[in-house]
């Protein structure tokens, strides 16, 4: 048995795990071409009990550039993280 595993990532929101055994490689590919998969985490191919991370390989057949985090984005994890520190300091 072979399946795709695809990690999207909505930020604040969490993270959702798209697991379907009726997939296949093309599929995910049209659908991250598509836009339809955006905020990418990682793409894991799981075949009987081996795990590969396949990311870039899909990534690259669909035809994505590798994006670098923009300074939103760092400015976000930034602010972020303070919030974290805060919630853990001692009262």
């Amino acid at each position: 048995m072979q399946y795709f595993v695809v990690m999207i990532d909505y930020g604040r929101r969490g993270r959702e795990a798209i697991v379907d055994p009726e997939i296949t490689r093309r599929e995910v590919v049209s659908r991250i071409a598509s836009g339809e998969y955006q905020n990418i985490s990682f793409i894991h191919e799981v075949a009987d009990s081996n795990v590969e991370d396949i990311t870039e390989d899909i990534l690259s057949e669909a035809g994505l550039p590798e994006i670098a985090a923009s300074g939103a984005d760092l400015q976000a994890a930034c602010f972020d993280h303070a919030r974290d520190l805060r919630k853990h300091e001692a009262v």
